[in-house]
């Protein structure tokens, strides 16, 4: 019995991306072809066992103008073992103890330090080519809207924006020492839903509450009957909140 519960969480985890290619890719054909002259950069980190290109989809429903000069980026996770699922090795940004996540879940600190590092890396090679960090968007959903929120809050200057979805806070509160006054200035944009049952509701509710006693304002929107997967709405809502935070140098 035990060789079966990493299969069921693997596929729970896996579901957001899943019901997102089935249902929610468009038929429009607008292009999101890589310009040499890009101003935006956009960083998607996906989910415990999923990968970057299963999620390139994402990109074809931003089909505002804003975009069309917009890089776009979504790496993979690296194989590691994960405890949750007793050592299995998939794609993982860092260690995960328990399924669900709860707001009291175990917090490994030291493999996600080590994500938050490469995160940054690729976040310095678009700010090295050019872009304006105030117009970086990090974005992930579950895992890695953890390392989403760990990344930004870490990262030395202000960025356009982080945007979590289905995440939870995977740090210590003693970690926010390590915070400096221009990351705690990045917009936050939380979405979690309510029928969450892989990363409970619980654990997205408590963070807006988590962040704001470290001065970090945090807009948290909850979607009735939403489970472990992200829906057309949520992402029609970050199309606009980013339009909203981009910089106006890059209208």
């Amino acid at each position: 019995m035990l060789l079966t519960k990493p299969i069921v969480l693997f596929t729970v985890i896996l579901s957001g991306t899943i019901i997102f290619i089935l249902f929610f890719w468009p038929s429009s054909s607008y292009s999101h072809e890589q310009n040499p002259m890009a101003r935006n950069f956009i960083l998607w980190l996906h989910g415990l066992g999923d990968s970057g290109p299963a999620n390139e989809p994402i990109k074809t429903l931003f089909t505002s103008p804003e975009f069309k000069l917009t890089k776009w980026s979504f790496p993979s996770a690296p194989n590691n073992p994960v405890t949750c699922n007793y050592g299995a090795v998939m794609p993982s940004w860092f260690d995960i103890h328990e399924i669900p996540v709860t707001a009291s879940s175990p917090k490994d600190e030291s493999s996600l330090l080590k994500a938050v590092q490469n995160v940054h890396a690729m976040i310095d090679k678009g700010v090295a080519a050019g872009i304006d960090p105030n117009n970086v968007f990090v974005c992930g959903f579950s895992q890695g809207g953890a390392l989403t929120l760990a990344s930004v809050l870490l990262y030395p200057r202000k960025l356009g924006g982080g945007a979590i979805f289905s995440g939870w806070v995977p740090f210590n509160a003693s970690l926010i020492d390590q915070f400096t006054s221009d990351a705690k200035k990045t917009p936050i944009l939380w979405s979690h839903g309510m029928a969450d049952r892989t990363v409970l509701f619980e654990a997205g509710q408590a963070g807006p509450p988590f962040l704001e006693q470290a001065g970090i304002s945090c807009e948290f929107k909850a979607y009735p009957g939403l489970g472990h997967s992200i829906s057309n709405e949520e992402l029609q809502n970050l199309e606009s909140w980013i339009k909203t935070h981009m910089s106006c140098s890059s209208s």
